[in-house]
């Protein structure tokens, strides 16, 4: 979930931890990492190259999509309690993705500014009601204005990063009214566009951005190139990850990062603010990403490392990823990605003669417990009634039913 503000403030200054493999790069002590103290023989970082960081400290904000997530817990987190509170201990920034399925309340971006940092960035996800539900017409709505109206708060705050307006998977020809759109949206904001269809990828579409003052949102995935434009003041990225089915169970190596990482230098270089997100979310992927990013930036401090470090621990004990058994339909696998380990497990504990379920050539209707579930593959739907799956559904996770 996340946010936006104007106060590009930076954390304040630290002494720069001390790690390996700076002379040559990043050694990887760890399955996915590089945490470790600094070898004998190794150089150490000087105060000239550390306060040469200072720019990128003043304008790079790196964070994940969203921070409430179970699976987060023991990678990252301590316990369930206070996660958003930890959150904020690591990064200055997250991207509030949960916006996008709901209008969520004027008070709940009260309580995130009030309990946030000074200097933290909330980016906002636009709701789907005015980006995929829309007419031909621009017209400003009623779900626009309320949508605008409760994100007030962090803007007061000084909080709100950018709003990422993302548009349904649908070609150019079919979606005319963007640059009209655009232009109705209040101009003290910063809007972020992504795309989702390859026809977007055009001289126009950049004129567009640039006209407006929108950000094309720089992506790394499957479905579209890592084009890097810039089109507004600030740049904005969206790391989604490289797997197949779903592209966010991905874990990317610190090799995999390293390009990004020069390409950040080069948008601060060209930009007043750059804001990146993870948004490989499984496992605690994103944050360890986000942490390895600032460290590659040069931007880590000690807690930073501190939280590296456990990470590492993690990752290197923890069972290896198997993203060809997602691909290859492997039930329990896909399951355990989707839902996380502690919910599978507790999943398994349910009772057979708990559970009934009717098979059709294209749909599922079951019974778990007291809870209904409908799988409409036609429509590509599912319709569960349970508290938790609303939650956990905005995120493409699984409940344990």
């Amino acid at each position: 979930m996340g946010a936006r503000s104007r106060g590009l403030r930076g954390p304040a200054r630290a002494e720069l931890p001390r790690f390996k493999g700076l002379r040559q790069g990043f050694s990887q002590p760890a399955a996915r990492g590089f945490a470790g103290e600094c070898a004998p023989g190794e150089r150490r970082v000087s105060l000239d190259e550390f306060l040469g960081v200072s720019g990128l400290r003043r304008k790079v904000r790196i964070g994940t999509s969203g921070w409430d997530y179970d699976d987060w817990v023991g990678p990252l987190y301590e316990s369930e309690r206070g996660m958003f509170t930890a959150y904020t201990r690591l990064f200055d920034t997250v991207e509030v993705n949960s916006s996008f399925y709901t209008l969520l309340s004027e008070r709940f971006y009260e309580g995130l500014a009030r309990s946030s940092p000074p200097g933290f960035l909330f980016s906002v996800k636009m709701y789907r009601g005015v980006t995929h539900k829309r007419a031909a017409s621009p017209r400003r709505s009623e779900e626009l204005e309320t949508f605008l109206k409760s994100i007030a708060p962090l803007a007061r705050s000084g909080k709100l990063g950018a709003v990422l307006v993302q548009l349904p998977p649908r070609g150019r020809e079919e979606i005319p009214w963007l640059g009209d759109f655009l232009s109705i949206l209040p101009k003290s904001l910063r809007v972020a566009v992504e795309f989702r269809d390859p026809s977007w990828l055009a001289e126009g579409t950049f004129k567009l951005l640039q006209d407006s003052g929108a950000a094309y949102v720089i992506v790394d995935e499957p479905l579209l190139p890592p084009v890097v434009r810039v089109t507004a003041s600030f740049a904005y990225i969206r790391w989604h990850g490289r797997g197949g089915r779903p592209w966010y169970y991905y874990h990317y190596s610190v090799e995999e990062l390293k390009p990004w990482a020069e390409r950040v230098r080069q948008l601060a270089d060209q930009v007043e603010l750059v804001l990146g997100y993870f948004n490989n979310h499984f496992r605690g992927f994103a944050p360890h990403n986000a942490l390895q990013m600032l460290v590659l930036l040069g931007l880590a401090e000690p807690r930073h490392m501190a939280a590296l470090s456990k990470m590492e621990r993690h990752f290197s004990s923890a069972p290896p990823i198997r993203p060809e058994a997602v691909r290859e339909g492997d039930v329990e696998e896909i399951l355990r990605a989707l839902a996380g380990e502690r919910r599978f497990q507790r999943g398994l504990e349910i009772s057979p003669s708990e559970v009934e379920c009717r098979v059709e050539e294209r749909r599922v209707w079951a019974r778990v417990k007291s809870y209904r579930v409908e799988v409409d593959a036609e429509a590509r739907r599912i319709y569960h009634d349970c508290e938790d799956w609303r939650k956990l559904a905005e995120s493409k996770r699984f409940c344990k039913h």
